[in-house]
Order: structure tokens, then C-alpha cells, then sequence
């Protein structure tokens, strides 16, 4: 976390592993049922999109890469709420956020309108929420803290199955702009979720508010008002009062603080290697997510087949693979490093088969196991707080997902153009496969090599209290007095 204003920083409190923790489970697996559950199943919408707006395929592909990838890039922007402000308050903001993206979605007159309503609102919105419940459940959960995660991840899975279903009856009712005004209403009992996710310890903002009225109330009984000669300027840094100029300086040195505490996380040797993996994951296996629905009607393999659609069996298997990946990480026995780069290597392998399948029923075997081993998003937090501890995982988990984000926004529009180019979506599938085998590489060989120690950053220079000053604000009649 970042720096806290005065002297060392708090201990975490120790996690409960059960109690209230399961209530929180239980609101954050809700929580990412509903905000996730649309843009989960976005292969339902594509082809409506398609359709309606009549633009290419790489030009709609960015509604997808930026509702999926536009939240994980601002990751270190939304761990430092969830740090400064508190998980509760940040989820209780994502969906209202969430919520009037989906509505405003309904409204779009062009794709550039949709591009920036459902990719970028929905995805900064879901962002800010993911950041927010992943924090506030690691810190319940230590020895259990695979199984809560797995859980909580699983409700993205659900509501890819579920809103797969029900967006599909709502367009045939409503029209795709009715079905995005209902899926934004149920969005907003997200707000109803978060307000029980309880806290364990008060917000760093909250405990500057705390400490700044506290302070006014002990300045009160003494009655003394100061004059328009001596009026004092007092911003809350150190409890004394401040010049303007000395406080942007203050502000400005802690928010450089907070960078390079942010930075100093990926001096770690597997913790880079895993971001690197994570965005070469992205970067292949979100594609064939996108467009396996759209490739399969497009070579005819739909005809004559009544079955449940490709992204819903992606969503089953996804839902499957993060519970049953967070109980193995939970093993004594496992490493959660290794198993991670084994997921990634096997999405590999399934994706360089999607150019080779000939029947729907292909179709269906690999995107159960593309959706199996996309439960893999249940070890990114786990592997995070394993090699960081979570004095770090809010900043280390940020900039994990920066990498994500970028891969993620990447790799549909990439895979468009390859279609529009080629008109077959083999070439790109086969690059794709391709970058999922060198990530899996990667984080392979930086997880059994020797690991030496890294050399330990410089420690964060405090803001000692000898370095604030206070000082007096001259009034125009007083051209004498001193500044």
C-alpha cells in the first residue's frame, strides 16, 4: 500500500477465515454476477451489433476489448481508491457506474457512442468493482483464501451462463436496446451488495477525516480566534499548519511515493514473469472467447443444430475450473506458480486446435476447456499474495492487471483485422495459440530457476514534521507583515 501519512505502517488485522468473511463472499460473488454477467456473454451481442451498426468486425471488437481490457488497465488507478478510500465505498461507486453504462449503452446512435458507453464506463466501472472485492476478500481470508477467491470467481462465470440465456430471450422480446436497459437495471442492486461488505479496518481517508475533526475539536475550547493579521493557513499533513506551496510539495512527494511503491513490486523476478504471462494470456485467449459464436455461424457449423451456444458452455467450464483451481491452490502440495503457467500452456494447445475443428460438436469440447482453464483469473490474486504478502497485493495486483488490460484490449481487435484481411479467422487463432505457449514458457522458466534474493528498494523517506512550516497570509492593508 502506499505510504500512510505518520510513522510505520498499521499491521493488518489478522483475517477471520469465516464469519462475516462468507457474508462478504457471498455479496461479491453477486456483485460480479450482475456486473459481469453481460459483458461475460458480450457473443451474444456481437453478431446484434454487427448487424445494427453495419461496421466491420475489428471496429465492434473494440467494444469487447475495452469493456474486458479498459477496466484492467486502470488497475493501479483503482487499487489506490480501494486503498485511500475503502473497498465498500469504491463497489458502492462501480455500480452506479456499472449500471447507467449499460442504460446509456441502450441509447448508443453509432458504434463510436457504444465503443465509449459499454467499453470504456462498463469497463472502468467493473474495474474499480473486481479491485474492490478481491482486496477486501484476501484480507478476510488467509488460510481458506483459495476457496473464497475461487468462489467470488465463479460469479463471473455464472452470470456469462446465465445472462448468456437471458440477454438472448430479451433481444427476441426487447430488442438488443431493451434487453441493455434491463440488464442496467438489474445492475444496480450492485450498490445493494456492496453496502454489507464490512470493512475490517477504516479507510486511510477516512482516518485523515477523523484526525482533521478531531483536531478542530481540540482547538475549540480555547476560544481564540485568530486575527485577519494572523490568519493561519492549517491543511491536515502532521497535524501542524502548512503553506500552500509546502503542501503541494507534500502532496506531490506522496503521490510520487505511491508510484514507486507501485513500481518497486515488480523487482521481483516471478511476479514480472507473471506479468508478462498474463499479458500474452490476454492477449491469445480472449479472442476465441469473442469469436468462436461468430466463427462458428460463419462456416456454416450451426445448421441444423439446436444446443447450447459455445459461450454459455465457455462460462459453464469457466464457472467449473475457478472453484476447482482454487481449492487445488489451497493444497500444501501445490504450487500455485507452476499451476498457473499449466493452465496457460493447455489454453495454448486448445486454441491452436480451433482451426482444425470441423464440427459444432469440436466447437463445444474446446470451449469447455478454454473455459475451464480461464479459471485461472481464481490464481491471479492467490499467486499475487503469495509472492508480494498483502501488505502489497492492492499496488502488485494493480499493475498485474495493468498487463492484463493491455493484452486484453489488444488481442479482439487484432483478431479482427486478421479476418478482415484474410476473411478466416485460422492465421489469427494460430498467433494466438502462439502467444499463450511463450507465456506459459515464461512464467515456467522464471518459477524453477534459482531465485536469489532481490536487493531491497531504498525505504520511502517520511514526511518529517521538521520539514513542514506554518505561516501567515498578509491582508492588503498590511503590506509590513511577514509571509
Amino acid at each position: 500500500m502506499c505510504p500512510p501519512d505518520s510513522g510505520a505502517p498499521a499491521a493488518q488485522p489478522a483475517a477471520l477465515d469465516g464469519g462475516w468473511g462468507w457474508v462478504v463472499v457471498l455479496c461479491s460473488f453477486m456483485a460480479l454476477l450482475l456486473g459481469y454477467g453481460s459483458p461475460q456473454s458480450l457473443g451474444i451481442l456481437y453478431p446484434e451489433w454487427l448487424l445494427t451498426f453495419r461496421e466491420g468486425k475489428a471496429m465492434t471488437a473494440w467494444v469487447g476489448s475495452l469493456v474486458a481490457g479498459g477496466g484492467l488497465i486502470v488497475g493501479p488507478v483503482c487499487s489506490v481508491c480501494v486503498v485511500n478510500f475503502g473497498a465498500r465505498p469504491v463497489a458502492v461507486f462501480s455500480g452506479v457506474m456499472v449500471a447507467g453504462g449499460f442504460m446509456l449503452s441502450a441509447f448508443a446512435p453509432n458504434i463510436s457512442f457504444l465503443i465509449f458507453s459499454y467499453g470504456i464506463v462498463v469497463g472502468v466501472g467493473n474495474g474499480l468493482l473486481y479491485a474492490a472485492v478481491v482486496v477486501i476478500v484476501c484480507l478476510y481470508f488467509d488460510k481458506k483464501r483459495g476457496v473464497a477467491l475461487g468462489i467470488i470467481q465463479t460469479g463471473t462465470s455464472v452470470g456469462g451462463v446465465l445472462y448468456s440465456v437471458l440477454q438472448g430471450e430479451l433481444i427476441q422480446l426487447f430488442g438488443v436496446d431493451g434487453c441493455l436497459l434491463v440488464v442496467g437495471a438489474l445492475a444496480l442492486n450492485v450498490v445493494a451488495f456492496a453496502g454489507l461488505m464490512r470493512p475490517l479496518t477504516p479507510s486511510k481517508y477516512y482516518l485523515q477525516q477523523h484526525a482533521a475533526v478531531s483536531g478542530r475539536a481540540a482547538e475549540e475550547p480555547s476560544n481564540q480566534k485568530p486575527s485577519a493579521k494572523d490568519l493561519v493557513i492549517a491543511m491536515e499533513t502532521k497535524e501542524l499548519p502548512v503553506t500552500c506551496s509546502a503542501s503541494i510539495k507534500i502532496k506531490t512527494r506522496r503521490y510520487c511515493q505511491c508510484l514507486f511503491s507501485m513500481l518497486s513490486v515488480l523487482q521481483d523476478r516471478v511476479l514480472m514473469a507473471l506479468c508478462v504471462s498474463l499479458l500474452l494470456y490476454c492477449l491469445g485467449q480472449f479472442p476465441p472467447q469473442l469469436f468462436l459464436e461468430d466463427l462458428a455461424r460463419s462456416s456454416g457449423l450451426t445448421d441444423g443444430v439446436s444446443s447450447v451456444s459455445l459461450v454459455s458452455l465457455n462460462s459453464i467450464g469457466s464457472s467449473v475450473g475457478k472453484l476447482a483451481l482454487g481449492i487445488i491452490a489451497d493444497l500444501p502440495q501445490v504450487n500455485s506458480v507452476l499451476l498457473y503457467a499449466l493452465t496457460v500452456g493447455v489454453s495454448g494447445l486448445g486454441v491452436l486446435l480451433i482451426p482444425l475443428s470441423r464440427s459444432y460438436l469440436d466447437l463445444q469440447v474446446l470451449s469447455v476447456v478454454l473455459g475451464f482453464m480461464a479459471g485461472n483469473w481464481t490464481l491471479t490474486p492467490y499467486v499475487t499474495s503469495q509472492v508480494v504478502g498483502t501488505e502489497k497485493l492492492a499496488e502488485a495486483h494493480g499493475m498485474l492487471m495493468f498487463f492484463g488490460g493491455v493484452g486484453l484490449m489488444l488481442g479482439p481487435p487484432v483478431v479482427g483485422c486478421f479476418y478482415d484481411f484474410t476473411q478466416s479467422y485460422d492465421i489469427a487463432f494460430c498467433l494466438s495459440g502462439g502467444c499463450l505457449i511463450v507465456g506459459c514458457l515464461t512464467l515456467f522458466l522464471a518459477a524453477i530457476l534459482p531465485r536469489r534474493e532481490n536487493p531491497r528498494p531504498p525505504p520511502l523517506l517520511p514526511l518529517h514534521e521538521t520539514e513542514l512550516m506554518s505561516c501567515t497570509v498578509t491582508i492588503a492593508t498590511d503590506a509590513a507583515s511577514q509571509v
